[in-house]
């Protein structure tokens, strides 16, 4: 299968898009790829550091606070389109995918007006508006959470799942031993991003005191930003202070509470994995959409919530020790999630796309 895929700005699509093309490889091993994504995000260093054909077009969001900078926007985004055109003809793709972000825009763009096969997936509850633009022009589109199905026509509307959550699934456990933990006792793995959050984690530095004593482990992965200055404040000696742990993944399958926010590629691994999480959706997003996919979790009694204003004295500890004590409160949750998830979401896509290409 010959493949055009573009998604950018956030590892939200990005890790999707990497999950999609892993599984065609691994039907296809002779598959080619063009990833075309942003030249100033991070899918520029991501993509061509795994080995995936990569181009780049210079595009930016609207800017709605101050209109007249579009004038730039919709300058490059035209420009964009016409390079897109030529690349696509050039790859002559058996299909064109779109997993999130205004760079995927132009690309699905010039490919529907080229008549190519198209899908996009959408990973929030609340549609971008690229997506939403887009969706009348794909062959079909992917849902992950059931809340964005109204959003999109259903008669090429599938929920898929997401597809990080089947890599999830694969990733192996991580020794608890190798990150200085007890293999014995309970853990509580606190993570707000690979960057983190900092007003969340002025907060979490306040109330790391508050787990003194406790029988269970605290992991708190404070994000790259601000790692150098929380590690010199003094932490009680069963809470554990990281910048960052590389396959997060395999330490959430040795998790008893998971602490994160709500972005789309986290909810999808928290729902495969079935970790009880208390949910601290980010309030700075479009749309408020991490609100949003974190209410699909809680109308399924799947998770606890706490919005970031109400972060104050210790809440969160008590919402920690409420899932410590109550295991059935915990067992309840992970039926929730179980609902939420869809087996083998990557494998639903793939089949989507050998049904559009007529193969």
């Amino acid at each position: 299968m010959r493949v055009v895929i573009s998604a950018g700005g956030t590892g939200g699509h990005i890790y999707p898009a990497l999950a999609i093309i892993n599984k065609i490889k691994e039907k296809e091993p002779d598959s080619e790829f063009l990833y075309i994504g942003t030249h100033n995000r991070m899918e520029k260093d991501i993509i061509p550091n795994r080995g995936i054909p990569f181009k780049s077009i210079e595009i930016y969001g609207l800017n709605r606070k101050q209109p007249w900078k579009n004038v730039k926007t919709v300058s490059a985004l035209w420009k964009s389109y016409k390079q897109c055109k030529k690349w696509i003809r050039e790859f002559n793709p058996d299909v064109v995918i779109g997993v999130g972000g205004y760079v995927t825009g132009p690309v699905i763009y010039a490919a529907s007006k080229l008549g190519y096969p198209t899908f996009i997936h959408e990973q929030n509850s609340v549609a971008g508006k690229c997506n939403l633009f887009l969706s009348s022009k794909v062959s079909k589109i992917g849902i992950s959470l059931p809340a964005s199905k109204n959003d999109f026509p259903k008669d090429k509307t599938i929920f898929t799942g997401n597809p990080c959550g089947e890599d999830a699934r694969k990733a192996k456990p991580i020794s608890k031993k190798s990150l200085g933990l007890q293999e014995h006792k309970k853990l509580v793995l606190i993570v707000m991003g690979s960057l983190g959050s900092s007003k969340v984690n002025e907060y979490l530095v306040h109330t790391m005191n508050l787990f003194r004593g406790k029988e269970y482990e605290v992991m708190f992965v404070t994000g790259k930003g601000d790692y150098e200055k929380i590690k010199k404040n003094s932490f009680p000696v069963n809470v554990h202070v990281v910048p960052y742990i590389d396959g997060l993944t395999g330490l959430m399958k040795q998790t008893d509470v998971m602490v994160s926010r709500a972005g789309a590629s986290t909810l999808s691994e928290i729902i495969a994995l079935q970790v009880p999480s208390i949910l601290i959706p980010s309030p700075y997003v479009t749309n408020n959409h991490q609100y949003k996919n974190a209410m699909d979790l809680i109308d399924r009694k799947a998770a606890l919530l706490i919005e970031e204003k109400d972060l104050q004295g210790d809440i969160l500890v008590r919402k920690i020790d409420l899932l410590m004590n109550e295991p059935k409160r915990c067992e309840e949750m992970k039926k929730g999630l179980e609902s939420l998830y869809i087996k083998d979401s990557a494998e639903k896509i793939y089949e989507i796309l050998k049904e559009i290409t007529g193969e």
